[in-house]
């Protein structure tokens, strides 16, 4: 155990590449790490791997200054070669591969199984893995994603005291959350689910606290975006937030508009905090949303520096059901018994 580990961290890490990735005896994994990355983390899963049995390899690089397809020349070829030759890839850059070249060339050959982790310190991961019972928050976060998936054509409805009023029809889920991430493809670390929307029927205001667009970070004065099917406009904003975001909007659409919503959250995660650093922990805070913009990376293109805002506090409806009340989860009454037997844990 490398000096001063805490036991949380030890335990956040067997949880990830254990629990989560069920890495087994002679599997490749490879762990991507940038110099935002820091040391703690990196060795308490590097240990982990070991400890599983895997075959470790991990590739530090600089910061991508982009997600997506905008980072390809910036990838290295060694990276995506080791990818694609990957059984288990555990990315904590951020930005992050995700919707890059390496990234489809590893899942195109179908071997790798994708972790889109993008934590940069050891604090944010003993949060996400190592302060909750890790097996109790699977259960919840399949079956919220079960509910989702059953609701697909209702209309879904979120709030916030910030001003957020705004109502969209569920679409199909786009990835199916799995207790274990033992199948070749795309995985996000758990406590929250995603919806998504079908474009054209999201109309309402969105106030987000919390934006990534070139970069992450907590917001000076809230932005708000006003939809009707795409995005009509942003006002408010401090001066230094409103240009990055107007550029990364306009990159990311198909028209060099602003765009459609790609995906909202509901956030559960009853050991984090927030943080202003690590946007993949803040959007598991109970009751935030990630609000997804942009071209999707589902579709031809995508993934291309799609911006994310963050709405806090949020209460959420699908059709007459409400689902959350100012960040807690209030039903239906099988999902909240599921989420009562979820709590921080310290030891």
């Amino acid at each position: 155990m490398p000096l001063f580990e805490s036991p949380r961290l030890t335990r956040a890490a067997d949880a990830l590449v254990q629990a989560q990735f069920a890495v087994q005896p002679g599997e490749s994994v490879l762990v991507t790490v940038d110099s935002h990355t820091d040391s703690a983390l990196m060795e308490a899963v590097a240990s982990a791997v070991v400890r599983a049995g895997g075959k470790l390899h991990v590739a530090l690089i600089p910061p991508l200054p982009f997600q997506g397809g905008l980072s390809d020349p910036y990838v290295a070829d060694s990276v995506k070669a080791a990818a694609i030759a990957s059984d288990v890839w555990l990315d904590f850059c951020f930005p992050y591969h995700a919707g890059s070249g390496a990234h489809s060339a590893a899942m195109d050959a179908k071997r790798c199984r994708y972790g889109l982790l993008a934590i940069p310190n050891a604090d944010s991961l003993e949060r996400l893995y190592g302060c909750v019972d890790f097996e109790s928050m699977m259960e919840f976060n399949v079956a919220l994603a079960e509910l989702f998936a059953e609701a697909a054509g209702e209309t879904a409805r979120f709030t916030c005291p910030a001003g957020t009023d705004v109502s969209f029809t569920l679409d199909k889920l786009k990835t199916v959350r799995q207790k274990v991430s033992n199948k070749a493809g795309m995985h996000t670390v758990p406590g929250t689910q995603s919806a998504y929307p079908i474009k054209e029927s999201v109309k309402g205001r969105i106030v987000i606290q919390a934006l990534f667009d070139e970069y992450y970070r907590c917001l000076r004065k809230p932005i708000t975006i006003e939809a009707d099917g795409k995005i009509q406009s942003i006002s408010g904003g401090a001066t230094e937030d409103m240009p990055s975001f107007d550029r990364a909007l306009r990159r990311a659409s198909a028209d060099g508009d602003y765009g459609y919503f790609i995906h909202f959250t509901l956030g559960f995660h009853p050991g984090t905090m927030l943080t202003g650093q690590c946007f993949i922990e803040d959007i598991r805070l109970p009751g935030s949303n990630a609000i997804g913009m942009g071209l999707p990376w589902w579709e031809e293109g995508g993934g291309e520096n799609h911006p994310d805002g963050i709405v806090l506090d949020q209460s959420f409806w699908l059709g007459d059901v409400q689902l959350a009340k100012d960040g807690a989860i209030v039903g239906p009454a099988k999902l909240k018994k599921l989420h009562d037997r979820m709590s921080r844990r310290l030891d």
